[in-house]
């Protein structure tokens, strides 16, 4: 299966233990990991800024998404297919590689609940669809 984990599924996964840090390790394991070049820069930012992780800590999860996330660089889209121009990257991202789901936190992106066939899943509910199917 191949799925976009959005920055903010990501960054929770490296900044606490739950939900995100486990789908991260499942994803890990067990299927393949869809990020582009743009999502890395975002997720690190994020976990600079917002968690406060030193530089070495951030190279070594950079290298980490590197060898084992497969990168794909987005397919242009309308910025208003979704109401957050910002996500359309994420929408982008999922037609280029083939995605079977996007997993986000993102209201904007949930609120789709699909894009051109592509399932779009809050953390939750892609925990509860993995254990359950």
């Amino acid at each position: 299966m191949k799925v976009v984990l959005d920055a903010n599924v990501v960054v929770a996964a490296f900044a606490s233990r739950g939900l995100c840090e486990a789908i991260f390790e499942f994803c890990l394991s067990e299927h393949e990991i869809i990020l582009s070049g743009g999502l890395v820069d975002e997720i690190l930012r994020n976990l600079r800024q917002k968690i406060k992780l030193p530089a070495e800590i951030l190279e070594g999860i950079k290298v980490l998404l590197q060898e084992h996330a497969t990168m794909f660089d987005p397919v242009p889209l309308p910025a208003d297919a979704c109401r957050d121009p910002d996500d359309v990257r994420v929408l982008g991202l999922a037609v280029a590689a083939g995605a079977d789901f996007i997993v986000t936190g993102d209201n904007d992106l949930l609120v789709l609940k699909e894009f051109r066939g592509v399932p779009i899943l809050s953390p939750r509910s892609f925990s509860e669809m993995i254990h359950t199917g």
